[in-house]
Parts: structure tokens; sequence; C-alpha cells
């Protein structure tokens, strides 16, 4: 008998955890991951995201929750502050990454031409946060303008000539052939402005090139246009600070930084002198430091 009391006794019932992940919580984690991929809205604008933004600060286990589901989506989270919001990359096997055959495609560029627009885009980076510190600093704003960018790739292409007649290299390789040095010879080659009836800029000349890579910036959150001068000038948004850390690592970018074409405030390129180093590739398909929206 007293046996079976045992066996009958009801087994007391299991608390619920504390702290356990409702469906709800799933819900609004996957909501700010959302609001992450919209870049171009502002937490200061939108009353539910500055709320989840603050949720997130203040509770780690939604936190966890919310980073969960940017690991599961294959973003990485940079940031989330109310001054980027959720601010988040994608990685290189994400659904969520541009490459540069898409973003040729989504330009409606030359395939061909795929090279210059990396090119533009990193000297873009580049010429926005011009030292460590500028990339360190939370409230620093740069400021490019497209014939800035053209300008400072064209004394890079000098740059680079000089090092290979230096070197005794060849200095007019095909135009067909890969690698990053290959693309500023050819970028050094193409008209700058082009030409047409009604003086607009040809979308194939360089300045072309750079003005659909700060507009597809600018589309994206990164860039605000703040002016015509010099083809047209833009600023930077925290959004795009966070992407250029990002990407400070590339081995592209430190080759740009590596040959001494240094920008100045102002937007201008300026020529120093710099050690020469080994040639580093840019692959034809690398992925630009952007997730698309």
């Amino acid at each position: 008998m007293t046996e079976y009391a045992e066996w009958s006794e009801a087994e007391p019932a299991v608390a619920p955890a504390i702290g356990a992940v409702t469906p709800a919580d799933a819900a609004d984690a996957a909501r700010l991951v959302a609001f992450g991929l919209q870049p171009k809205l502002q937490p200061a604008r939108d009353q539910e995201y500055a709320d989840l933004l603050r949720r997130y600060r203040e509770d780690p286990l939604f936190a966890r929750l919310a980073d969960a589901v940017a690991t599961g989506l294959g973003l990485i989270v940079l940031e989330v502050s109310p001054r980027a919001g959720m601010a988040v990359t994608a990685a290189e096997d994400s659904v969520f990454a541009v490459r540069m055959g898409d973003y040729a495609r989504r330009t409606s560029a030359d395939g061909g031409d795929r090279f210059l627009h990396g090119l533009a885009h990193l000297a873009v980076a580049v010429m926005a946060f011009p030292r460590p510190e500028d990339l360190a600093d939370d409230g620093y704003i740069g400021r490019v303008t497209v014939n800035g960018v053209d300008a400072f790739v064209r004394q890079t292409c000098h740059r680079l000539e000089e090092r290979a007649a230096e070197q005794g290299e060849n200095t007019d390789p095909a135009s067909d052939a890969p690698g990053l040095e290959t693309a500023w010879r050819i970028w050094a080659r193409r008209s700058a402005t082009g030409a047409t009836k009604d003086a607009r800029r040809l979308a194939g000349s360089t300045t072309g090139i750079v003005a659909k890579a700060v507009t597809f910036l600018t589309e994206s959150g990164f860039l605000q246009r703040t002016g015509d001068d010099n083809g047209g000038t833009y600023r930077t948004t925290a959004r795009y600070q966070l992407q250029v850390r990002d990407l400070a690592g590339s081995a592209a970018l430190a080759e740009l930084l590596e040959l001494g074409v240094v920008p100045v405030t102002d937007g201008t390129p300026t020529l120093l002198p710099a050690d020469s180093g080994d040639d580093l590739d840019l692959v034809a398909d690398a992925g630009l430091p952007f997730h698309s929206t």
C-alpha cells in the first residue's frame, strides 16, 4: 500500500523558469532586427524602434535574443545605440550581402567595370575616414565630394605608376587583367567626365562611377547629400562609420592607405611619400561594406 501510494503521488508542478523567453519576446527581437535592416530609419523618429533599443540596452536576456536572431539571418551586430540604431552588417555568406556583381546589375553598370566600382567604394571609405582616430571618434563626421574621390583615385594611379617604374615593372598591363592595381590603371585611362550633347556626366566616366557609389550609399542610409559643389557633396552617418570600421582590416583598404595618398578635410587629396609594399588583390566577387535593403 505504501509503495502504491508513493507511485500514485502527484508530481510537484515545475515552476516556470525565471526569465523564460516567450513568443512575444522573439517577435520583438525580430522586429528590432527588422528595424536595423532599414538603415535610413532614425530611432528618434520612431517610438517603437526607440523603445526596443532601450529594452535591448536594459534587458540582457532580450539583447541576447536579438543578437541570436541577427546571427541566424547571417548578420553581424556592429552597435546598438540611439545614434546608430541597431547597426548590422552582412556576413559573407548572408542572403543580405551585396556582391559586386549584384551591385553592378542594380546600378546598370557594365559588368566589366566591377573593379572600378569596387575601387570607388574603397576610395569613398578612405576619404570619409582618412585617419584611424577618425574611425575611433564617434562624433567625427566625414565629408566627401564626387570630384574629390575621383582626384584621389587618380593621384593613387600616379603613385602606382611611379612605383612600377622604379621597380621596372610593366606600366601598361592588359585591361582585363585581375587585381586592384590594374583597376587603378584602367581608371587612369578612363575619361573623368565624358561628354554628352547636353553636358550631362556619362555613367561610364570615372566621376559617373563615383556618383553611382555615393548615390547607392545615400539610398542605403550611409551618406547624406549636403550640396551640389564638386560634383556633389556628402557627409557620413554613424552607420557608415561603423561599416567602415568593419571594413578597416581588408587588404584592399590597407593598400590604399599604405600608398600615402591622403585626403584632407575639404574633400581634396594630397600626395604624401610612402614606402612601397606588396600589391594586394581585389577579389572580383568581394562583398561591399554594407548589406542590401
